[in-house]
C-alpha cells in the first residue's frame, strides 16, 4: 500500500453520512431490515453450512472427499460468475430506484432454488444437481446482498452504523439458532413422530430445503414494506448494461484518485471476507467429515456456534462505534488465525495435557466456537467500515463494488480448500487453505487507513 500520501487535515475530513434513518436499534426500519438477515440464516446456516451441504458431502453422494471437492469447485465457479455478473448490480438498482425491488426479486430466486433442493436424492448421480442448485443460489444471494447492505445507510446514522450493522449480523445468527432448533426437533430428531421425519431417501433433509425456502421468503417480507425505495436517477438508469461497466470504471478511477485507501480497503476486505465465508461454509462439513460428528451433533454445535457468533457481532458493533472498525477487524482476524491453527495442529487425535485427555471432540468444540466468536465482528465491522467511506448519495454504488471485489476473489478459499484436500489427502487439511486466505487479508489490511483518516470521494455522474 502506498504510504507517501499525507494524512488529510481535519478540515478535509469526510462529510458525515446523511441521516436518513433514526439509527435506533429497535426502530421499525432497523427491525424490518434485520429481519431479512434473520431469514437469510435459513440459507446460510441450514443449507450451506450445517445441514444440506453436510448431507451433500456424505457417503451417499460418492464419498466425503470427492463430494467435498466437487462442492468446493462448484462454489469456486459460482464465485467467478458473480465476479463477472455483479459489478453493476448495485449501480443499476440504485440509480434506477429499484434497490428494494431487486432485493425482493433476488431473494425470491434464492428461495425457489433452495426449495428445488428437495429433488436432490441421496445418490452419486444427484451430486452435480445438488452442487449446481447451491452454487446458483449463492449467486443470487450475493445479488440480493448488494441491495441489502446498501440499505444500511438508509436506516442508520454516523454514530450508530457499527451497532446497526452488528445488530443485523446478530439477528442473522439468532435466526440461524431458531431455524436450526426447528430443523433438529421437527426433521432430524423429531419430538413428534411424523412421516416427514423419515430418513428414507433423505426425505427429512430434502424437506429441510423446503422449510428453509419458506423461512427465508417469509422473513424477507418486512423490509419490503418498512424501508422506502431510493429515488430514481433518470440519466443513469438509461445506460445500457455494457455501458454501466464503463461508468463503473470511471467511478473506480475517481475513487482511487481522490480516496485511494477506499480502494485499498475494498481489496483487503475482498480477501478476508472470502476466508470468513469459508469458515461457515465448510465448518459443518469438517465437523461431520474430519471430526466424526453425527448429523444431530452438527446441528447442536451449529446452535452453540450461532449463539457465540451473535454475541460476538453485538460486542463488535459496540466496539466499532468506540474504537473504530479497523481495530475490530484486525483483532477478529488474529483470533480466527489462532483458533484455526489450533484446530489444524491438534487435529483429530487425542492428546494428554497434565494427565487429562484432550479429545478431538474437545478440540473442535473449543476452537470451532472461538472461530465463530470472531467471524461476526469482522463481518459487521467490514460493512460499517465501507459505509463510513461511501460517497454521499452513492452508497449503493460502492456496496455494489464491495460485492464485486468480494466475489472477484471468492474462488480463493473454496479452491484452496479443495486443493489442500487433494494434495494432503485429508479433509482436515482444507483448513490450511482457509487460514492462508485469512492471513493474506490481514496483511493487506494492515497498511489501510481507518475511515476517520480517509477523504470521502466524489464520483462522476453517468
Amino acid at each position: 500500500m502506498s504510504t507517501h500520501q499525507q494524512v488529510p487535515p481535519p478540515a478535509e475530513a469526510p462529510a458525515p453520512l446523511p441521516a436518513v434513518g433514526s439509527g435506533r436499534i429497535f426502530s421499525k426500519p432497523v427491525l424490518a431490515w434485520a429481519s431479512w438477515d434473520w431469514g437469510s440464516a435459513a440459507f446460510n446456516a441450514v443449507m450451506t453450512t450445517f445441514v444440506f451441504t453436510v448431507y451433500l458431502t456424505s457417503d451417499a453422494f460418492g464419498g466425503e472427499e470427492r463430494a467435498s471437492q466437487v462442492l468446493g469447485w462448484g462454489l469456486a465457479v459460482a464465485g467467478l460468475l458473480i465476479a463477472l455478473l455483479a459489478p453493476v448490480t448495485g449501480q443499476r438498482s440504485d440509480s434506477g430506484g429499484r434497490r428494494k425491488l431487486w432485493l425482493g426479486v433476488n431473494t425470491l430466486i434464492v428461495a425457489v432454488l433452495t426449495a428445488l433442493c428437495f429433488f436432490v436424492f441421496p445418490s452419486p448421480g444427484m451430486l452435480v444437481l445438488g452442487v449446481a442448485l447451491i452454487a446458483a443460489a449463492h449467486i443470487f444471494f450475493e445479488f440480493a446482498g448488494v441491495n441489502y447492505n446498501a440499505m444500511l445507510t438508509q436506516i442508520s446514522t454516523p454514530s450508530t452504523i457499527g451497532r446497526v450493522s452488528g445488530f443485523g449480523w446478530a439477528m442473522g445468527y439468532v435466526g440461524g439458532i431458531v431455524a436450526l432448533v426447528v430443523v433438529l426437533v421437527v426433521f432430524i430428531q423429531p419430538v413428534v413422530d411424523w412421516a416427514g421425519a423419515s430418513s428414507e431417501d433423505g426425505l427429512n433433509i430434502r424437506l429441510v430445503a423446503v422449510f428453509s425456502a419458506l423461512w427465508f421468503a417469509a422473513f424477507a417480507l418486512p423490509v419490503m414494506f418498512a424501508v422506502p425505495e431510493v429515488p430514481r436517477r433518470a440519466r443513469a438508469a438509461q445506460l445500457g448494461f455494457l455501458a454501466s461497466y464503463g461508468l463503473l470504471v470511471r467511478r473506480v478511477k475517481a475513487i482511487y484518485r481522490e480516496s485511494p485507501h477506499t480502494i485499498f480497503f475494498l481489496l483487503a476486505s475482498a480477501i478476508f471476507r472470502d476466508g470468513l465465508a469459508a469458515v461457515f461454509t465448510f465448518g459443518g462439513i469438517l465437523a461431520a467429515g474430519a471430526f466424526g460428528f453425527s448429523a444431530s451433533m452438527v446441528i447442536v454445535f451449529a446452535i452453540a456456534a450461532n449463539v457465540i457468533a451473535a454475541a460476538g457481532a453485538v460486542i463488535g458493533g459496540f466496539l466499532d462505534d468506540r474504537i473504530g472498525p479497523k481495530r475490530v477487524i484486525i483483532g477478529a482476524l488474529v483470533g480466527l488465525l489462532v483458533a484455526g491453527t489450533a484446530i489444524l495442529l491438534l487435529g483429530t487425535e487425542t492428546h494428554s495435557f497434565f494427565g487429562m485427555d484432550w479429545t478431538s471432540d474437545t478440540t473442535f468444540w473449543v476452537f470451532g466456537l472461538l472461530l465463530t466468536l470472531f467471524v461476526g465482528p469482522a463481518q459487521a465491522s467490514s460493512r460499517a467500515y465501507l459505509a463510513r467511506l461511501a460517497p454521499v448519495g452513492d452508497e449503493g454504488e460502492l456496496f455494489g463494488l464491495y460485492a464485486t471485489t468480494g466475489r472477484a476473489v471468492s474462488f480463493l478459499a473454496p479452491t484452496l480448500f479443495a486443493l489442500c484436500i487433494g494434495v494432503f489427502g485429508s479433509q482436515l487439511y482444507g483448513v490450511i487453505g482457509i487460514l492462508v486466505v485469512l492471513l493474506a487479508g490481514l496483511l493487506v489490511l494492515l497498511p489501510v487507513r481507518p475511515p476517520a483518516r480517509v477523504v470521502r470521494a466524489v464520483v462522476p455522474e453517468a
